[in-house]
């Protein structure tokens, strides 16, 4: 028996438009399965190979349809580290839309920030937020993109 062919999710309630439009353009291309999962409808282009997964409202939800759904080898795009770390831990890859591919390595680490910066806020420290999505990130999530899917190729 074959093994399947790696799929992508997205967690697409704050996913970048340029990202979606990358994405969309590369499974047409490779020809490789695209869900965006979000809790609102979402337009996607008619498509074999795009689809998109309305979940119901409610915190974590999304998160929780793709971490049910993600299978070993598929690819998750989320900036959403805890998700990240849950891919990770079923055999998964997952890729920030701005080009970070999580790893095993470095998730326990990006937790615990993540976790103190949470800590820092609670507390009424003013953290500021992330800097807008920039042209550099969409060429870097493309490029890690590309990468991704000639690994999937191989097999």
């Amino acid at each position: 028996m074959e093994p399947a062919t790696p799929k992508i999710w997205v967690d697409a309630d704050a996913c970048p438009v340029a990202v979606k439009e990358i994405l969309y353009r590369a499974a047409q291309r490779a020809g490789v399965r695209l869900t965006l999962v979000a809790n609102r409808l979402l337009q996607v282009p008619r498509s074999p190979w795009i689809a998109a997964l309305q979940v119901a409202h409610g915190f974590d939800v999304a998160d929780e349809e793709i971490v049910k759904r993600v299978a070993p080898g598929d690819l998750v795009i989320t900036a959403d580290i805890p998700l990240a770390a849950e891919v990770i831990a079923r055999g998964g890859q997952a890729l920030s839309p701005r080009g970070e591919m999580f790893s095993p390595e470095t998730i326990k680490a990006q937790l615990t920030m993540r976790d103190f910066m949470d800590t820092l806020r609670a507390s009424g420290v003013q953290t500021g937020g992330p800097p807008a999505f920039s042209q550099n990130d969409r060429k870097a999530f493309a490029g890690q993109l590309d990468r991704w899917l000639a690994r999937a190729a191989r097999g």
